[in-house]
């Protein structure tokens, strides 16, 4: 008797099955790695941590998931996704169920480093998804695997209720037997790449070598595009971090409240990232970023404007007056920022095929490395200002200097390679007379 396993998806059928179960694997890891978003509250209350303290520990797991997502992306190129992104969850599933066990911060901070490895399954996605399909449908494919984003706020508002309920070790418990089941569905339900099978049927070229994998790192233009996904969604990670203890701190919310209003900044930034890919391939994804980097400049700016009190010389005498961004104000301005970095995020993404077809693991695995870093250092960061300023607002301060730098980079790059276009053409016509 042999046993009944899945079958296999058909060749029609396996790009729509590979992109449903890449972001469903995303949406579960990515739940994962911001684990800390909220359990961290709690750990912050039962050690005595400082606010740097506090942004180290919820932002170790973005180290570890930015650091290996270069790796990961380059071993999904040789080895394929399926193999890869499998292994990935398993690992990211026994670091998550041996924090439950974790006592002293030194416990907890190596236990992140092993849960951060559900992070890198983002780099194994791109490479994996993008290789199903054609160019003129990548952004839109990469867009929706980028939805998995949703992950953050699938841990934000379940997370405090079983926390609440049963501590917040039973919350690391659940989530790594998520991890695990997540991993043997994907296995089953899925395929390899077209060029892995091609490769096993020796229809393809073998592999590069390894180091030939990393040539297209030398390019300037992959690290600034690695600088926008540093703020489109190394920000993102770092606010659906710290917006729960903004809240807190702040407007005095309750954990699960704050939980559940990070959890609405957090849904629609991680949605509408698939509505950004599909945008990308319809206007094009330097007008994307362009509207991504103006709105969000704008955005940064109103929430960096700390409360005060001001003392006017009116024409009769002194006029106070007092000034502050109420919480229904704070949400709505987030939540714009939100959306406008899930637009950005895909656009960024659509770029790395359209230039980089043949290293799309490499190249996307650094952007998405420099972008996950951004979510590392910005909580530490935010920690950091707030321990030395004082002011709460200071975080979205630096966000403001970031994505300026940002638009400025994108625009006279963009302006420096049309003035060369123009050059060569005007040759080119010069040499045709």
């Amino acid at each position: 008797m042999t046993a009944n396993l899945p079958a296999a998806p058909s060749q029609d059928s396996a790009p729509r099955q590979a992109l449903v179960m890449s972001t469903i694997a995303f949406t579960v890891c990515f739940a994962v790695w911001t684990i800390f978003s909220i359990i961290g509250v709690r750990i912050k209350q039962e050690l005595g941590l400082n606010e740097t303290e506090f942004g180290l520990l919820v932002g170790t797991p973005i180290l570890t998931g930015s650091l290996v997502r270069m790796m990961l992306g380059v071993w999904t190129d040789r080895f394929g996704g399926r193999l890869v992104y499998t292994a990935t969850m398993l690992a990211a599933a026994a670091a998550t169920f041996l924090l439950a066990f974790a006592h002293t911060y030194g416990q907890m901070l190596i236990a992140a480093l092993g849960v951060g490895l559900a992070g890198g399954s983002f780099a194994v996605g791109v490479a994996y998804v993008s290789r199903f399909f054609p160019a003129g449908k990548q952004g839109t494919a990469l867009g929706i695997f980028g939805v998995g984003n949703v992950g953050a706020a699938v841990t934000k508002f379940l997370a405090p209720f079983v926390l609440l309920s049963w501590g917040w070790q039973s919350v690391a418990l659940i989530w790594a037997a998520a991890l695990i089941v997540m991993a043997a569905v994907f296995w089953f339900t899925t395929g390899d790449d077209p060029v892995i099978r091609e490769r096993r049927a020796g229809k393809a070229a073998p592999a590069r070598s390894f180091w030939q994998e990393f040539a297209p790192l030398k390019n300037l233009q992959v690290w600034r595009f690695a600088f926008y996904y540093f703020f489109a969604f190394g920000a993102f990670v770092a606010l659906s971090l710290w917006l729960p203890r903004y809240l807190i701190g702040v407007y005095g919310f309750g954990l699960a409240t704050a939980g559940m209003i990070g959890a609405a900044y957090s849904i629609p930034a991680s949605i509408f990232r698939a509505y950004g890919g599909v945008l990308s391939d319809r206007i094009g994804a330097r007008t994307v970023l362009y509207w991504t980097f103006a709105v969000s400049a704008v955005a940064t700016l109103v929430l960096s404007l700390p409360s005060a009190d001001y003392v006017v010389r009116g024409i009769s005498g002194p006029i106070a007056f007092h000034f502050e961004i109420g919480p229904l104000a704070f949400i709505a301005v987030a939540c714009v920022l939100g959306f406008f970095m899930s637009l950005g995020k895909a656009a960024v993404y659509k770029h790395i095929p359209a230039y980089y077809p043949q290293s799309v693991g490499a190249v996307g695995g650094v952007v998405g490395m420099i972008g996950g870093l951004g979510g590392f250092i910005l909580p530490i960061a935010f920690g950091a200002l707030n321990d030395l300023t004082g002011v709460w607002s200071s975080c979205f301060m630096l966000l403001f200097v970031i994505v300026a730098t940002c638009f400025a980079w994108m625009h006279f790059s963009i302006r420096r390679m049309e003035r060369t276009a123009s050059a060569e053409a005007s040759a080119l016509s010069y040499a045709a007379e």
